[in-house]
């Protein structure tokens, strides 16, 4: 696939995926972060048993 493009061009190429999944995770890293962070201010405990208590 690769072939018909010079060494040039596929390096450039490469570079460029690279740099783009190296973005994604970066995104995806933050965004799993801000999830956990959420999770701290919440009582777990406290959610468990009022559903409980609702069945």
């Amino acid at each position: 696939m690769f072939d018909a493009l010079s060494e040039e061009t596929q390096l450039i190429l490469m570079i460029i995926g690279i740099a783009l999944l190296f973005i994604l995770v970066s995104w995806n890293t933050k965004r799993n972060k801000s999830k956990l962070y959420g999770r701290k201010k919440r009582n777990f405990k406290k959610n468990y048993f009022d559903k409980k208590e609702k069945k």
